[in-house]
């Protein structure tokens, strides 16, 4: 079994990439085969409209031919057992690096008919890691629950199944004292990261295997 995620944090030791590496070590737990893809490494775009995966009866139909960093990790993803895919909200979505990974992930995919079905090939187990400054009080009058719910059910309606992790209130400093954030309280946000944040890693490690396990009831026809 293969699982692979993706990181679409520009920094590889903090919130999101600590919970993404917890669910691999879960993945690997149960004997998945791991990736993870920093996807700040990779020199890519978004979608570029060209529609050639929409052509009719073409080889490209359901296949982005854009060919830059993306399709070596697409090639991957089609043969995967599990993809989950982990960002910081920045200003109430995702990174713009993991915003444009999923346009074109995901529209290669999306059929124009009135089924709005999916041209992906079997199931694909997904998961979102979400981390936010944002406390968890805050996610619905904000609007973020119904922004997760709404990503989350793209992803299921693409590829089988998808759930999410949110981890709230996150740590973004390692000194607050060097900037300017008169609105949080640095102590609260410590006792957080040592009581809270360990839970969150727990649970992202129960996916990950969870992941894994689903492998034997999910196999590709």
């Amino acid at each position: 079994m293969k699982v692979i995620a993706i990181n679409g944090s520009p920094r590889k030791q903090w919130n999101t990439a600590t919970l993404l590496q917890h669910a691999i070590d879960g993945a690997k737990s149960k004997g998945a085969n791991t990736e993870i893809a920093h996807l700040y490494d990779l020199n890519y775009k978004g979608c570029v409209s060209c529609f050639a995966c929409k052509t009719k009866g073409g080889a490209s139909r359901g296949r982005c031919v854009v060919n830059d960093d993306l399709r070596p990790l697409f090639d991957k993803i089609e043969v995967a057992d599990a993809l989950i895919l982990g960002s910081p909200i920045y200003i109430g979505a995702v990174t713009g690096e993991m915003r444009s990974f999923l346009e074109r992930l995901v529209f290669q995919y999306l059929e124009y008919n009135t089924e709005h079905s999916s041209l992906f090939k079997g199931k694909l187990s997904t998961g979102w890691i979400l981390t936010m400054n944002v406390p968890q009080e805050a996610l619905d009058p904000a609007g973020y629950t119904t922004t997760f719910k709404a990503m989350e059910s793209l992803m299921a309606r693409v590829f089988g199944h998808c759930e999410s992790l949110l981890a709230t209130d996150t740590l973004q400093f390692n000194d607050y004292s060097q900037y300017e954030t008169p609105m949080f309280d640095e102590n609260k946000k410590r006792l957080r990261r040592k009581t809270i944040f360990p839970e969150d890693c727990r649970k992202a490690f129960e996916l990950g295997a969870r992941f894994a396990e689903w492998h034997e009831r999910h196999k590709r026809k």
